[in-house]
């Protein structure tokens, strides 16, 4: 089994997003106080989301955060599915986070290469070349994709480029970042919960390199689950 891989559980999908939220603000400050900056990447999901509004309520220098997308849906501005719209509405007006230190994909230009191209240049003007993103938010879906990087998609083999294209995938293209940026993060913080994430969950305890989110690095990762996404670990991880 490969190791270094930190479970935590909470009692149910509210405690996990507090939790989420509590760790993300620590290592914000200990960012800020080291590096002056804190360089965040989040995922979408509704637990995130709750994740996102407990943030808000945390102590932590806002003036100095900078957040990015881990994945976005090539879709109209404003639409119901982008993240976007969702990080817009449960932290931007909750949290006096500076507007334009959200980074927002580029989904609606024409040329959505030139479009990951140009994310990866403003991931660099803020983290360094290369860049390295202080923490990575990631979700697990059902069927072992995290960010975008989906079963058997072309993106999964993408070891030059940071930022990448999906083809359709639930109706629509995506953009991500790839496993160089992913894998150069200093802290991954996972957020799972539910019971369809079961037996995923199982596979990334276990280091299965099988499915996508198995590929990412583990040695400085945390997995915040509830009791229905935890169930199938074994041995059951306690709360902590």
């Amino acid at each position: 089994m490969r190791t270094g891989l930190r479970i935590e559980m909470r009692e149910d999908a509210a405690a996990v997003a507090r939790r989420a939220a509590a760790v993300v603000a620590a290592a914000g400050r200990s960012a800020v106080k080291a590096r002056g900056r804190f360089v965040l990447a989040v995922s979408g999901g509704s637990t995130p989301w709750s994740m996102l509004r407990a943030l808000a309520t945390e102590e932590l220098d806002w003036q100095e955060v900078h957040m990015f997308q881990v994945d976005e849906r090539v879709v109209p501005a404003g639409h119901a599915e982008r993240n976007l719209t969702h990080l817009r509405t449960n932290l931007l007006a909750q949290a006096p986070l500076r507007p334009e230190r959200i980074y927002a994909m580029p989904v609606e230009v024409p040329d959505l290469e030139a479009g990951a191209t140009q994310y990866a240049r403003t991931l660099q003007s803020v983290a360094g070349s290369p860049a390295v993103i202080d923490l990575v938010h990631l979700g697990l879906g059902p069927d072992g994709h995290t960010a975008s990087l989906i079963p058997g998609d072309p993106v999964l083999e993408v070891t030059d480029a940071d930022v990448g294209l999906t083809g359709v995938y639930r109706g629509c293209r995506r953009m991500t970042l790839t496993y160089p940026i992913l894998n150069r993060c200093r802290r991954v913080l996972w957020v799972v919960t539910g019971s369809d994430k079961a037996g995923m969950l199982a596979r990334l305890a276990a280091g299965d390199p099988s499915i996508p989110a198995g590929r990412v690095r583990r040695d400085n990762a945390l997995v915040i689950a509830d009791p229905l996404a935890a169930a199938a670990l074994s041995p059951r991880r306690d709360s902590s």
